[in-house]
């Protein structure tokens, strides 16, 4: 199974410490959320220095944050410090409108249009191609950035409704989730981008499904932790609705929480949903916070191990 954890790290030598046991584990990837290290591009570059196999991905890097021309140059120059292609990911979305509006200061009007002509200029870039686009949000006309064996680099949208999961079919890799259940999966996500997928005649999409993960005998106490732990998922409207879909209250019912046998059935349920990959956030419950995460992590690594 493609199983993937969060990537870490308070320091450089804790981020590279991380890969290394990561990657001789069996993870498949690490995905690298956008305040790690202050900008996850550096803990990538750091990381993949010290690797040789795992993938290394960002979950999510926000697009309003940066011109979609810097970001395709900073891509390129992260897997240029990497030193080998394939082995890089990135994860984009257009976060959320608390973020773009409250801290960024920007108009969240357009979030829909915004992506779709940010993916458009992006993956066209990352394609080694140059970028000659005309729309109503970027007016942009530049050369293609240098790619290492000019190999392109796949992007994964945030797509948690209609419009972005056919820009994801039609234009990028796939798409990189969070709080999307097996139900949801199943209902919503899986048949609307492999449509747009194949109406425009491009490869089965990428499907990584990110959840909290926490093995655990109590069940209740576990759900009880994820209500409180991650209760700000349950505030933002594209959560929202994708918990909606999933048939899930809020993020603690999402969450894939049980002993070994429940957790590996959900994990597997969501394979069988349509994932590709999954992208497990391990959570502590109980007194024996250090304990929790192992006993989480050493099943997550048995399944990764697994066919």
């Amino acid at each position: 199974m493609r199983i993937g954890l969060p990537g870490a790290g308070a320091s450089a030598d804790a981020i590279v410490k991380q890969a290394e046991r990561a990657e001789a584990d069996g993870f498949s990837t690490l995905w690298y959320a956008s305040a790690i290290a202050g900008d996850p591009l550096t803990a990538i570059a750091l990381a993949g220095r010290a690797t040789s196999r795992i993938e290394l991905g960002t979950s999510v890097l926000q697009s309003y944050a940066c011109h979609p021309v810097l970001q395709a140059t900073r891509c390129a120059a992260s897997v240029a410090a990497i030193g080998k292609p394939g082995r890089f990911t990135l994860g984009i979305g257009p976060s959320h409108q608390p973020v773009v509006e409250g801290m960024l200061g920007l108009s969240y009007a357009t979030p829909g249009r915004h992506t779709e002509e940010y993916v458009s200029i992006l993956t066209t870039l990352l394609r080694g191609e140059p970028a000659r686009y005309d729309g109503a949000e970027y007016h942009v006309n530049v050369g293609a950035p240098a790619l290492v064996d000019d190999a392109e680099i796949p992007v994964l949208v945030a797509a948690l409704g209609p419009r972005l999961l056919r820009v994801a079919g039609e234009r990028a890799a796939g798409t990189i989730l969070w709080m999307a259940n097996a139900t949801a999966l199943e209902s919503h996500v899986v048949p609307r981008i492999r449509a747009a997928a194949d109406a425009a005649g491009r490869p089965s999409p990428r499907i990584v499904a990110g959840l909290p993960v926490a093995v655990h005998d109590d069940v209740a106490e576990a759900r009880e932790v994820a209500a409180t732990q991650f209760a700000l998922y349950g505030t933002l409207p594209n959560y929202q609705r994708i918990l909606a879909h999933g048939e899930a209250a809020g993020p603690a019912d999402a969450a894939i929480v049980g002993d070994e046998a429940t957790v590996t059935s959900r994990v597997r349920e969501l394979f069988e949903a349509g994932a590709t990959d999954v992208w497990a956030a391990p959570f502590p419950v109980g007194e024996d916070r250090s304990g929790s995460r192992a006993r989480t992590r050493a099943l997550l690594q048995e399944l990764a191990n697994s066919d």
